[in-house]
């Protein structure tokens, strides 16, 4: 699109656009003379040396010296490409964007095509919202979403919508309003198997806009019968789940203005986050956090603050952020939450302040990694310590300047008991240290693909041996039951093809994308491993799924208790409340529930 966008259209855009308005979407600006002045977005000051000058459409500030026309301010604002500039103030403005001879028919089609799909996902949007919020079928979601806490202020806001348990009624009604077939097939908004069946049905739906503020895609949380607990839209050819942000356009303005953001788990722990006033909260769309993602942030922010759940999961989210994020030379800081498991409970139960307070005090990763690894190796050994060391390692190396590395071999000394030189010298030969400790623990090993396949992997590789066995799978087990990534991914495509309804063996395989997954798959089903008592060997893998589910929520429990201090009435009010939860875990792991 570079090149082709004739002159008479940004010529257009520069006639209409007002960079003084523009401009004030983002910096406070008060008049002087002819001229508009404000503090700089671009840095840190305190005395206003951000100049605008309408009669030449141009910016300019005399402390970091960027300047430009309105273009530039939204390509630097925005992160955005000068094409994606004019684009973006074209439809701000309502004037069509027309391009040169030679532009590819097929890419002004696909670009035509884009809007046309981000214009049938607002109006599904506002559909749902409208279902939700003045509809008698939508009052049970309503309710749900005020007993969590949400005021209809952040419903209005986050634009929260219900879609119908009719699975039929989005495509007749869209019919009505003239959407072709053909059209509705590609949107990702039906079943690709049965095109008048809609994706979501009788859920809380979370409409997903992109940095524009437009909905290209949408969540759904599951509130009643059988099903995953959350449904999300694939990519589509107007939205990539890997380089978009929850709540972004939301959160742009605050992440600008505080230089942080909040990389939290999911939809229900951001909002939380906004409705308590934290408005710089941003979350990854049922993915790992990815590069791209990162980068959307990277350019308004200096600090990362994570908040992903305390289970293994969540732990593991944790530990690939913070090595992302120090990569890309970000300061990396992890929020532990004291009052709750999640900041949607901490906000209901306690309120604002506590969800605060918990921000403010976020400690840096390194402290938490230090953490991690006493809890997780027997540090008061050489083996333990040798283990520590080489699992703290890739964050060393992730840092971006040898001061930053130098401090942390000498903290990780300090936390372990050793000498700096000690440390130095086994970072420096990390490669065959590690090689030293693997042979050792491969000594005891008979044979590493039956080691690879642990209890989860066992029981949906049963499954796939006999899928009339998953029915039962997802009535008794959800996607976050899952900590072994593989398995979790199978389960995911389990339930898109039973959603389909085509549990075929090759559609299975098909919608694997690790290759390395589908030669596991079919090693299993080919050995016929899986083939004899099936139906038992799955009811065995539910229920020691369920029983590890139970341990890591007490872990995760005590911990909490651990370091919960009960210096108030409402801290001791949530210890009580954090070992009524212990002991009823206690009681169903023992069999009394």
């Amino acid at each position: 699109m570079a090149g082709f966008i004739q002159k008479e259209t940004t010529d257009a855009v520069v006639r209409a656009a007002d960079i003084v308005a523009i401009a004030g979407e983002y910096v406070r600006l008060t008049r002087r003379g002819s001229s508009w002045w404000g503090c700089c977005p671009f840095h840190n000051e305190k005395t206003p040396s951000f100049c605008v000058t309408p009669d030449k459409n141009m910016f300019y500030c005399f402390g970091c010296h960027k300047g430009g026309d309105v273009f530039t301010f939204v390509m630097e604002m925005e992160k955005l490409t000068y094409p994606e500039a004019v684009v973006s103030l074209a439809r701000k403005y309502g004037i069509e964007v027309t391009y040169e001879q030679g532009y590819h028919p097929e890419n002004a089609r696909q670009d035509t095509e884009k809007t046309e799909l981000v214009s049938l996902y607002d109006r599904v949007a506002s559909l749902f919202h409208y279902l939700l919020t003045q509809t008698e079928g939508g009052k049970f979601a309503l309710e749900y979403a005020l007993s969590r806490g949400l005021t209809m202020q952040t419903i209005e806001k986050f634009k929260l919508g219900y879609a119908p348990a009719d699975r039929r009624w989005l495509k007749s009604f869209l019919r009505k309003k003239h959407f072709s077939d053909e059209f509705l097939a590609k949107s990702g908004l039906f079943s690709r198997n049965y095109p008048d069946v809609a994706f979501f049905s009788d859920r809380l739906m979370f409409p997903i806009f992109d940095r524009r503020g437009q909905c290209v895609a949408m969540g759904g949380r599951l509130l009643r019968g059988e099903g995953p607990k959350y449904l999300n839209s694939g990519d589509l050819i107007h939205y990539q789940k890997g380089e978009t942000l929850y709540a972004f356009s939301l959160a742009r303005q605050a992440i600008r203005q505080e230089k942080k953001v909040i990389f939290c788990e999911g939809y229900m722990d951001c909002i939380a986050y906004h409705q308590c006033g934290i408005a710089y909260a941003v979350a990854p769309l049922g993915t790992a956090l990815t590069e791209a993602q990162v980068r959307l942030v990277q350019g308004f922010t200096d600090t990362v603050l994570l908040s992903f759940d305390s289970d293994a999961a969540g732990q593991a989210a944790t530990w690939k952020a913070v090595l992302l994020c120090r990569r890309l030379s970000l300061t990396v800081r992890v929020i532990r939450l004291r009052g709750g498991k999640d900041p949607a409970e901490i906000m209901l139960n306690f309120g604002a302040e506590t969800l605060t307070n918990d921000v403010e005090n976020a400690i840096l990763d390194s402290d938490y990694l230090f953490d991690s690894l006493s809890h997780t190796y027997p540090v008061d050994t050489p083996e333990g310590k040798t283990k520590a060391c080489l699992a703290f390692f890739p964050y060393i190396d992730a840092l971006q300047t040898e001061i930053q590395k130098e401090s942390s071999l000498n903290q990780l000394g300090q936390r372990l008991g050793l000498s700096p030189e000690a440390v130095r010298r086994d970072f420096q030969n990390r490669d065959r240290a590690r090689e030293r400790v693997e042979r050792r623990q491969d000594a005891g090993k008979s044979n590493g693909q039956d080691i690879a396949l642990n209890a989860e992997l066992r029981t949906i590789l049963a499954v796939v041996s006999d899928a009339a066995c998953f029915a039962r799978v997802r009535r008794e087990l959800a996607e976050s039951d899952f900590t072994d990534e593989r398995a979790k991914e199978l389960f995911i495509v389990l339930e898109e093809c039973y959603r389909e309804d085509d549990l075929s063996f090759g559609t299975i395989l098909s919608r694997c994308a690790d290759d390395g997954v589908r030669q596991m798959i079919s090693r299993a089903v080919a050995s016929g491993e899986f083939a004899e008592n099936t139906e038992k060997m799955v009811a065995d893998g539910i229920a020691l799924i369920k029983r590890n589910g139970l341990e890591r929520r007490r872990d995760a429990l005590m911990s909490r208790i651990r370091m919960l201090v009960p210096a108030t009435p409402e801290d001791r009010a949530a210890l009580n409340e954090l070992l009524a939860q212990k002991m009823d875990i206690d009681s169903r792991l023992n069999g009394k529930d």
